[in-house]
């Protein structure tokens, strides 16, 4: 993954720095984090910058405003049992887990593709709900994905802001559906860009991709979800430790 790009604004490069450190669980759901006077010292910047930085991380859900009390991470983006599905990492920081921007590019019901079908099984009728969101660090695409859900399990959600979602879907999913991701099996392959993630991914037409075909399950085993998610492949890594680890 990308370092920081020193293009962007700087209240923007706060907001990263900001969310890689709550993924990091240096503050966890429920905690206070310091002060804007505080922060704005730690990183030696004006106090309506680091505001401003703040303020981003607010509107995407990462954090809440407590009015005389302060500012907090907010408990429904960031359970446990729900972030543990997030494997996006900093190149300077591999064993620590990154919060890239979520930007939901359309939301639609369409007819049941097949591949969909297939992972739903026979219960899944003949439609279903198609978002397409795309994921930036710092700045840069990282990430095209299309997400089906299933109907009518996920009625109301076409009437939600956006802007209210925050960056991580599951926690959506639990807090306005009541429906709880407990399992997922992730497939890594390489492909070619469609033009629509080629689009999004700023690559040329055709480029090679890694894909990521997920299928996400509720307790009893039902498929709730089937994703498809383009990369850029130069970002992606596979890791694999073999044999016990020193205690």
């Amino acid at each position: 993954m990308p370092r920081a790009d020193g293009r962007l604004p700087l209240y923007a490069r706060l907001r990263d720095q900001l969310a890689s450190r709550i993924a990091n669980g240096e503050w966890s759901p429920g905690d206070m984090i310091p002060s804007e006077n505080r922060l704005a010292e730690e990183y030696g910047v004006a106090l309506a910058t680091m505001r401003m930085g703040l303020k981003q991380l607010v509107d995407e859900g990462l954090l809440e405003r407590r009015r005389g009390t302060g500012t907090f991470v907010k408990q429904p983006a960031f359970r446990a049992d729900l972030f543990r599905f997030f494997h996006v990492h900093d190149v300077e920081d591999p064993d620590g887990p990154v919060i890239p921007e979520s930007r939901i590019l359309t939301r639609q019901e369409v007819d049941l593709p097949p591949e969909v079908k297939r992972a739903f099984g026979d219960d899944a009728g003949t439609r279903c709900l198609k978002l397409e969101r795309v994921r930036l660090w710092a700045g840069d695409p990282l990430l095209f994905e299309e997400i089906f859900l299933r109907l009518p399990d996920f009625d109301g959600l076409m009437s939600l802001d956006p802007k209210e979602m925050g960056p991580l879907l599951y926690p959506v999913f639990l807090q306005e559906f009541g429906i709880l991701i407990s399992s997922a099996t992730d497939e890594l392959s390489f492909g070619t860009a469609t033009s629509a993630s080629a689009k999004h991914l700023a690559l040329p037409a055709d480029s090679p991709v890694a894909v990521i075909e997920r299928v996400a399950r509720n307790p009893v085993g039902r498929v709730i979800e089937y994703r498809r998610v383009h990369g850029r492949p130069e970002r992606f890594r596979y890791r694999v430790t073999l044999g016990e680890q020193p205690t």
